[in-house]
């Protein structure tokens, strides 16, 4: 199984540092919950790590300067140590409840914010990246964030802050405690920093090879009834076995990293600080100091050294995390192509018609579709698109949806250039219905409702009926409350499509695209929908495109497109007496299949066969829509 290069490549500096980025813009979004989130528990630690332990020290300076204490010279000591570790435990509490609402607010905007980003991506990029792959990332991308702020509210801040506090403190009692405590940490940070840049890309490769497992899960499980048909279940789990092998082999190899390099230089320095410490504080102790100065040296070093020790674990933890939401925010270094003008025009069409004007377009990686493509459909024109399959009939149909933008020229409706609108307004204009329906794994009211959220449901049961839904839906036991299932599996292909029309009803747009809008409809299905479909294209601006050519034969107008170019335009009659190349596309039909063109590029439709004659339509038996 072939992967895209997106799910190969592991993110880069660029986008590691956009992940940061969008991290910090989240923080400074709630900086006033934010900055008592990240300090507080700092200042709980400083209470439990340096002064508790500086009150002891000073407890047992006055007992062995004074031989002993009693219980009641003790008190000040028992009670300051005592309402010291109560107050870190109170600042622990309010940072945490602050983390909580920093952490949930933010994982919310950033779940919102990646599926915006996602939804502005054109097309194509959907056609590259698996979509269980992209669900994966997209979701670590918020989930992270979490992971990320703990970290650095605990380990990172929740160490620093303490440490810099107690540097203070020695500083107090002897600048040189304090040299030393640098100069190891110093050391350390030296040494670890090239290994960590090592490791980094040994964790990139570990999780583009999980982005790579969840990709091939997510292809399998949506192909699970071909895999079956074509009695691939082992070859498909080999596959599986693989990539999951794949990952564990990099999931080792980074842990091992961790732990053999990294660990084992770490431990030894830690070591040498806690011995460093001991030995400052005895040469500190022979100089005049007492037991306070002792064992406030060396208990602030074993924190420093400790420190130290984790280091690895919190630069793993920051590590993992950032590099998991890099995954996603690579995906956005890439700009879509397709965006709204800077200042788009109003919505304020003259009419429905349609024009295309010296349009030319060539499909990513191949050599010009369109060179200055011209076709003019008045508004209420019913316009059918035919012609040998890579002619460039539902390219026309995607130009004009904005699906990809055109290279030059200019598309109009309603004499408005279509580049110059917001999407959504011009997709406002516009009933598409594709060859192949999407459904969404929603009740049949939702799917149908999707084309218009604030229909009545009278509305959505007239438009089920006009597009003959009502006939299968009343049949369900849960009416039209049924799941269809992902991508509408629990269906028939006709079922489907009867749904997709259902839709283009409900739309109640000036502009009509069909494109093999009933294609999978059998016979008498056809025949039942084609009235349908006529009312609906009534006084309606409506681009066809069929293979079936005797579905389109009462059009107000058939344009024959090859190779990207307009080489017939008429009536079915006007063209059938031209003995052009309709005509012959029209002879070819009695076998069954249209001919290939040589030049196909992979975004039309395959030929289907159709019965000799064709179907019945509303103005001639002999034809249909």
């Amino acid at each position: 199984m072939g992967t895209t290069d997106t799910e190969n490549e592991p993110p880069g500096r660029s986008a590691v540092v956009l992940a940061l980025r969008h991290y910090g813009q989240e923080l400074g979004r709630q900086w006033n919950l934010a900055l008592p989130a990240l300090l507080l528990p700092s200042l709980g630690n400083i209470g439990t790590r340096y002064l508790g332990p500086l009150l002891i020290a000073k407890l047992a300076g006055r007992i062995a300067d004074e031989r002993g204490l009693s219980l009641g010279e003790a008190t000040p000591y028992i009670i300051g140590f005592g309402a010291t570790l109560f107050l870190a435990e109170v600042l622990w509490r309010v940072g945490l409840h602050c983390l909580n609402r920093v952490e949930a607010r933010g994982m919310e905007h950033l779940y919102v914010r990646g599926m915006d980003e996602l939804l502005a991506k054109d097309p194509a990029f959907f056609h590259d990246n698996f979509a269980g792959s992209l669900t994966k990332r997209v979701l670590s991308y918020g989930k992270r964030f979490e992971d990320v702020v703990d970290t650095m509210m605990w380990n990172v801040l929740g160490n620093l802050v303490p440490l810099v506090f107690g540097a203070v403190v020695l500083w107090l009692y002897e600048p040189l405690l304090v040299v030393g405590l640098v100069v190891m940490i110093t050391i350390t940070t030296t040494a670890v920093i090239p290994l960590i840049r090592r490791r980094q890309r040994i964790v990139n490769d570990r999780e583009a090879a999980l982005a790579r497992v969840s990709g091939h899960v997510a292809d399998s499980l949506t192909n699970v009834e071909t895999i079956r048909a074509f009695a691939a279940e082992e070859r498909e789990a080999g596959e599986h076995r693989a990539r999951v092998a794949e990952s564990r082999r990099l999931t080792l190899l980074s842990w091992d990293y961790g732990n053999l390099r990294v660990d084992t230089l770490i431990a030894p320095m830690s070591v040498l600080t806690n011995v460093l410490g001991l030995v400052l504080a005895l040469a500190f102790a022979g100089g005049g100091a007492g037991v306070e100065e002792i064992v406030v040296a060396f208990t602030y070093f074993s924190n420093a050294s400790a420190i130290m020790f984790d280091f690895n674990q919190i630069y793993r933890r920051i590590e993992s995390s950032v590099t998991e939401a890099a995954q996603f925010t690579e995906l956005l270094l890439e700009p879509a192509t397709v965006l709204d003008p800077p200042e788009p025009e109003p919505l304020a069409p003259k009419d429905a018609s349609v024009r295309f004007e010296a349009v030319h377009f060539a499909h990513s990686g191949t050599k010009p579709l369109f060179r200055g493509l011209d076709l003019d459909v008045p508004a209420g024109t019913r316009i059918g698109l035919v012609g040998r399959s890579g002619g460039g009939k539902t390219t026309m149909t995607r130009l004009l949806l904005r699906m990809s933008d055109i290279d030059a020229g200019r598309i109009l409706i309603g004499g408005q250039d279509i580049s110059r609108l917001r999407q959504r307004d011009l997709r406002s204009l516009i009933a598409y219905v594709p060859q192949e329906p999407a459904m969404f794994h929603r009740s049949l009211r939702d799917n149908i409702a999707f084309a218009r959220p604030g229909a009545t449901d009278a509305e959505i049961r007239a438009a089920a009926g006009a597009a003959h839904v009502t006939e299968f839906a009343d049949q369900l036991a849960e009416g039209f409350d049924t799941l269809v299932g992902e991508r509408g599996v629990k269906l028939s292909g006709g079922q489907r499509q009867r749904v997709a029309l259902a839709r283009a009803i409900l739309r109640d747009a000036p502009v009509l695209v069909l494109d093999e809008a009933t294609s999978a409809l059998d016979s008498e299905s056809e025949i039942l929908v084609q009235d349908a479909l006529w009312r609906l294209m009534e006084g309606r601006t409506a681009l066809v495109v069929a293979h079936r050519l005797s579905t389109v034969a009462d059009m107000d107008r058939l344009v024959v497109l090859d190779r990207g170019r307009v080489v017939e335009q008429g009536s079915h009659e006007e063209l059938l007496a031209s003995e052009g190349t309709y005509a012959r596309l029209w002879q070819h039909q009695s076998g069954g299949f249209l001919a290939e063109s040589e030049d196909t590029t992979g975004g039309e439709d395959a030929p289907r066969a159709v019965p000799p004659g064709g179907l019945p339509g509303p103005a001639d038996p002999a034809r249909a829509l």
